[in-house]
């Protein structure tokens, strides 16, 4: 989707993403290994009291379901920024159900303008884990 054609205040429903133990657990030994993501027994003493996924995996497992939607298209430059806040744990077994939302529109010269798109995801009992607002380069329609 061209940028002309994106509309602020757009929303777009982002289907679940199952949180798996064992992917969780591959994730945190390759890219986050800390006793909290990879050692039940560490974290059993932890204020959360048991394993927490790494909140990148967390904010990815969302992130590649909000992808399936393509919202762009071909028209997707490329990514320019993102900024993910962690709000809550996320546990193995849960279940995340994302919404993102147009927020901000700005054409940056005749061929392209930065789109924000800003993503809350909840857990399966309706608590905000994380938000994430990412900005995406977008072709605009060519004039002839």
């Amino acid at each position: 989707m061209y940028f002309d054609d994106i509309k602020l205040g757009t929303h777009i429903d982002i289907a679940p993403a199952l949180i798996e133990k064992d992917k969780m657990m591959d994730f945190a030994r390759l890219y986050d290994n800390i006793p909290l993501h990879t050692d039940e027994e560490y974290a059993k003493k932890t204020p959360f009291g048991r394993l927490i996924a790494p909140g990148v995996m967390s904010f990815m497992a969302v992130w590649a379901k909000y992808l399936e939607v393509d919202l762009f298209g071909e028209e997707l430059i490329a990514g320019k920024s993102t900024k993910i806040e962690w709000l809550k744990p996320v546990f193995a077994d849960d279940v995340l159900k994302g919404k993102a939302v147009v927020t901000r529109k700005e054409k940056r010269n005749r061929r392209n303008g930065l789109v924000e798109i800003t993503i809350e995801a909840y857990n399966q009992n309706g608590e905000l884990v994380l938000t994430d607002v990412t900005e995406a380069i977008v072709k605009i329609k060519p004039t002839n």
